[in-house]
């Protein structure tokens, strides 16, 4: 198996160059670089040559309660010491607020690292954000401080059995005392790390209905696994799922029976509050997928690279990367890991400016879908690129394939983001920012031809509300997104590639893309165009 090397300068090249974080005003892109290499070294050396072993032992249920696999607990032990935790945390309750570009690149590499171990810390930056904004004062000195510096980890308690997406058919209530305090009763399913031993502690953010007023009758609650005097909460985990991949994360079936709780926010507001959590999970789901595509790409590059297949017209041995059908191949795998990064980024550096809010409501779902379809896509293929060997764990591939499925369907689906777009997505603010961002790349960088398909999708977005079946049609006009969105990161990519940390790689992927994406993009308003009401 090829160790894990973290694509830490191709990061940088996007964080840099393509996104243009040198515009946010405390970017420094020594300090960034300084601390991500760090950052990449101890996940070389300490996380991932654990992933191998998260894969094939898994975490297990002993006596109801969860254990890692074995090394899983002293790695995160270190990792907290070292004060990775507190990267984005707010620096008033003991975090370095270092922004959400850093913490996404941390992500990024963490994830193509181990993707199972990454999963029991990725929601605490987002169960952080749903408290300092719906959380009391009181809440937020008690809660997040030990987030921040990783003696909790944090858990997104939303699905039900029967009630997936349908948020509206939560059954699980919570019921106020006499003295004030709640006690929850009811089961949710796949919640992530909803009980380990990595950390000292879990924080579980809990949705329960405290009326039956559909949407409006739930309320978010803080549960703690354990109270105040050390005893464990009701909060019992039942079983943990056997799943395609991401074995190292226990994806637990829990039960609450009469457990204590706190209430975040207004009775009622629940889903307001946790789409705050909602929408910090997608943006890190964004660059799964490229984490994904990239190690998938750096494995079937060193393969390619070393097996020798057939000769060349000169009678010498070459090897298979030499083939113009593999070629093809791993430049198309490395243009969805660079591509799709570089959505994610740009949308990170929107996120920190502050001042494109519409635009990053509007991108956060397709990035998202763009990013973990193309992890799946990058995976699918590099294991093409290893014929055989791409089918047996050996090669690691197979993992990479099986981890990175699950970010299409988590976070919600490719499809309801698609149906969102196509609905709501039509007449909000954040389209026509998109436009906006799109047509400034097309003038920036001197590519009229994507100027002229953004007045396309701009007509095909005017016929999806008259004229086009809009639901039926809404997988396509997604598509036509992607398509487009991805032409313009390339466009900027192609725009700077002098700057990338190996200029003849990346201009040749870039003709690779031009010559593709916009054939792409005018198939996929086809067929939209073809769902006439």
């Amino acid at each position: 198996m090829k160790p894990f090397s973290a694509p830490l300068d191709d990061i940088l090249f996007s964080i840099n160059h393509v996104a243009q974080a040198g515009r946010l005003p405390d970017w420094d892109p020594d300090t960034a670089s300084e601390l991500l290499g760090h950052f990449a070294s101890f996940v070389e050396g300490e996380i991932a040559p654990l992933n191998e072993v998260g894969d094939q032992v898994g975490a297990q249920l002993e006596n109801g309660r969860v254990r890692m696999p074995p090394g899983f607990r002293a790695a995160y032990q270190s990792f907290r010491e070292q004060g990775w935790p507190t990267l984005n945390a707010p620096e008033a309750y003991g975090g370095q607020e270092l922004g959400a570009v850093i913490s996404a690149a941390s992500s990024e590499v963490m994830t193509g690292a181990n993707h199972g171990m990454y999963m029991q810390i990725s929601l605490v930056g987002g169960a952080i954000r749903t408290i300092m904004t719906h959380g009391s004062d009181d809440q937020k000195a008690r809660f997040v401080p030990p987030l921040a510096m990783g003696e909790w980890l944090s858990t997104m308690d939303l699905t039900e059995p029967g009630a997936g997406s349908d948020l509206a058919r939560i059954r699980t209530r919570a019921v106020q005392d006499g003295d004030g305090t709640w006690k929850i009763t009811g089961e949710k399913i796949f919640i992530s790390g909803g009980d380990h031993d990595l950390a000292d502690g879990i924080l579980h953010l809990v949705l329960a209905r405290t009326s039956d007023d559909g949407l409006r009758g739930l309320s978010l609650f803080v549960c703690l696994a354990d109270k105040g005097d050390g005893t464990r909460n009701a909060v019992t985990v039942t079983r943990i799922e056997e799943k395609m991949g991401i074995h190292a994360s226990p994806t637990c079936q829990i039960s609450y029976d009469g457990a204590e709780g706190e209430l975040v926010g207004e009775i009622g507001g629940g889903l307001k509050a946790m789409f705050v959590m909602m929408n910090h999970a997608r943006l890190e789901v964004s660059l799964q997928g490229p984490a994904h595509a990239a190690r998938a790409w750096d494995i079937a590059t060193s393969y390619a690279a070393e097996r020798v297949q057939g000769r060349g017209p000169d009678g010498q041995a070459v090897t298979l990367d030499q083939h113009a059908d593999v070629r093809r191949m791993l430049d198309h795998v490395d243009a969805l890991a660079i591509g799709m990064r570089s959505i994610s980024y740009t949308l990170m550096v929107a996120l920190e400016s502050g001042g494109s809010e519409a635009l990053v409501d509007f991108l956060t779902p397709i990035a998202k879908a763009a990013g973990s379809e193309a992890g799946i896509d990058a995976a699918r293929i590099a294991q093409q690129v290893l014929g055989g060997y791409g089918y047996l764990k050996e090669y690691a591939v197979e993992q990479v394939y099986r981890d990175a499925r699950i970010a299409a369907i988590y976070e919600g689906t490719t499809g309801i983001h698609a149906r969102g777009l196509a609905t709501r997505g039509l007449g909000h603010p954040g389209a026509d920012a998109f436009a906006e961002m799109v047509t400034g790349i097309a003038d920036e960088t001197g590519q009229p031809a994507l100027g002229g398909a953004m007045a396309d999708w701009q007509a095909l977005r005017a016929d999806m509300t008259n004229g086009l079946n809009a639901e039926a049609a809404a997988n396509d006009f997604l598509e036509a997104t992607i398509h487009i969105l991805f032409w313009a990161m390339w466009c900027r990519v192609a725009s700077v590639a002098d700057k990338a940390p190996d200029p003849t790689r990346y201009g040749r992927v870039a003709r690779y893309v031009m010559r593709t994406v916009p054939h792409d993009f005018t198939a996929s308003v086809a067929k939209c165009r073809a769902w006439e009401a």
